[in-house]
Formats: structure tokens, C-alpha cells, sequence
């Protein structure tokens, strides 16, 4: 008996895949399950680039919009409820469709990911929050190079995790995840939607000032002021430099810029993850339209069945 299909659309930040998902749930009966790290979030739709309201309406979306601020979200988390939108979708006769950008979300799925429960060690913790960024980073670089690869530089929490999980398990996230994978019960087809880097960076400085223009600083100052915590949340692009912002440590001018180019590095990194997906599909977002490309993806589905 052959497994359901799962159509996956990937790429990186402000390429396109909403549109290309919307239009192909709408060509074959199918529902979205959004791969993002930070549209789960309540109350965080201008930095996130949210499915609009009207974008939700052509077609059904799930995993957006559903967890608070202030709660803690693991990859664990995301693959549980991932697969049972999932398995919900296909009971009733319809097509998944995985859409979105974070990676350590979409392989959680493609390589069927167990997670088994994370032991913490809150003394070593404490001792990587007092060494320096650069160093830290330069430490965790030699342990596991190949998940580095994938982390920026300035991102202290994920490489700090790098370093603790193989302070307590004697091996590397790389290894751990390599390990822990079981064998796929959906037949996943992955699609890449990618374009020239000029013109990605050019989206990307220009979906930057949009959001400025929408509203970003705003809504940072209703979430700071409706939520005690953020465990994950204001990590987020955008939502970080709007904080330093309103702590008076970037002006505006640096703020917008400092965006700008962390996405960019972002869209760098997600394109290096993602070429690792051997049997994916690239599709140009700039000289086909998103019908042509929806066509190349049904296509594809069809000579799979």
C-alpha cells in the first residue's frame, strides 16, 4: 500500500511560499499546515509576515495563531502537532500541505524525528551565560560544526543549547538527530521556492519597511506591555532589534537596518539548509509565476501517484 503524499513548500524569508501555498491548496483540495517558528505565536502578526485574514480565508490554515508569548514552544512540540494536523487533514479526504521557512520544523517531519525528553544542566548553563558570544560560538563550532552552519552567530540561546546537549548526552545534536529518526509514514515531496539573491535581498529590504510602515514598533510595545515573559518569542527576527529600539540601545535608522540585514543572513542560512534536501524540487518564485509553479508541483504529485 503507498503512503500519502505530503507536499512540502520551503524557501526562504519573503520568496513567496504563502501565495504558492494558498494556490495549491486551492488546485488540489488541500489544507496548510504553516512550518514557522513564529506565526504560532498570538499577538505577533506584523513581524511574523502572518497569513493575512483574507489570505486564511482561501484557504484553511492550521498551527497559527494558537500559542501565547509567553509560553515555551519545542520542536517536539511542533512535530506532535504537526502530525496530528496531519492525520486530521488526510481523514477527511484532503491534501497536507507543509508551508513555511524554519527547518529544524520541516525535518522534524521529513526525517520523522522522536525527541526524546531534553535533560538540562542549569550550572553548566550558568557558566555558558558568562563567556562571551564570540567565544561561545567559536566553542560550539568545534563540536558540531554541521548544526552551526544552520545558527547565526548572534543567536546565544541555540548555540548555547549546541554545547549543553553535548555537555549531557556525550554526543552532538547532529548525532542525536541522526540517531532518533524512524522510518517516514507519509511520502513527503519537497519543493524549494528560491529566486536571484539580488532580488531576495531587495524583497526582504523592502518587506522591512513595509512592516515598519504597518506598525512593528507598536505592536512590540502592546506585547512587552500585555506579557510577562518571552522564553522564545522576542528572539525573533524583528521583534529583538525593535527591543533594543525602545531600550534607547539602536536608533531607529540602525534598528531598521540591523533587520534588514539579519534577514538577509536568515535567507542566507535557510537556502544553505535547505539545499541539503537531496530529492527537493527548486522552483524560481521571479521567471514563473506562482501558476506555474503550482503547475510543476501538481505535476510532480501526479506522476508520483
Amino acid at each position: 500500500m503507498s503512503k500519502p503524499t505530503i507536499i512540502v513548500i520551503c524557501g526562504p524569508t519573503a520568496s513567496g511560499k504563502t501565495s504558492l501555498g494558498i494556490e495549491v491548496a486551492n488546485r488540489l483540495n488541500g489544507e496548510i499546515i504553516s512550518c514557522d517558528s513564529m506565526q504560532i505565536y498570538k499577538d505577533m502578526n506584523i513581524g511574523t509576515a502572518k497569513p493575512t485574514d483574507e489570505e486564511q480565508k482561501m484557504a484553511k490554515h492550521h498551527l497559527i495563531d494558537f500559542v501565547s508569548p509567553d509560553k515555551r514552544y519545542t520542536v517536539a512540540d511542533f512535530k506532535s502537532d504537526a502530525t496530528k494536523a496531519i492525520e486530521d487533514i488526510l481523514s477527511r479526504g484532503k491534501t497536507p500541505i507543509l508551508v513555511g521557512g524554519t527547518g529544524l520544523y520541516i525535518n522534524s517531519l521529513i526525517y520523522n524525528i522522536e525527541y526524546k525528553e531534553e535533560k538540562n544542566d542549569l550550572e553548566y548553563r550558568n557558566k555558558l551565560e558568562k563567556i562571551d558570544l564570540p567565544e561561545l560560538y567559536e566553542m560550539a563550532l568545534k563540536i558540531d560544526k554541521e548544526a552551526m552552519q544552520k545558527i547565526s552567530p548572534n543567536d546565544r540561546k541555540r548555540i548555547s543549547r549546541i554545547l549543553e546537549i553535548y555537555h549531557t548526552t556525550g554526543k552532538t545534536k547532529t548525532e542525536l538527530e541522526k540517531e532518533s529518526r524512524k522510518e517516514l509514514k507519509y511520502d513527503y515531496k519537497i519543493f524549494v521556492l528560491s529566486m536571484d539573491r539580488d532580488i531576495l535581498y531587495d524583497r526582504i529590504n523592502k518587506r522591512v519597511d513595509i512592516m515598519i510602515k504597518q506598525g512593528l514598533i507598536d505592536e512590540v510595545k502592546e506585547l512587552v506591555g500585555k506579557y510577562q515573559e518571552f522564553p522564545t518569542a522576542m528572539q525573533g527576527l524583528g521583534y529583538k532589534e525593535v527591543v533594543q529600539y525602545l531600550n534607547n540601545e539602536l536608533t531607529k535608522e540602525e534598528m531598521i537596518e540591523k533587520i534588514k540585514q539579519e534577514s538577509r543572513r536568515y535567507a542566507k542560512r535557510q537556502l544553505t539548509w535547505f539545499r541539503s534536501y537531496k530529492n527537493a524540487i527548486w522552483l524560481d518564485g521571479i521567471k514563473n509565476t506562482k501558476e506555474e509553479n503550482a503547475n510543476t508541483i501538481l505535476e510532480e504529485i501526479s506522476e508520483r501517484k
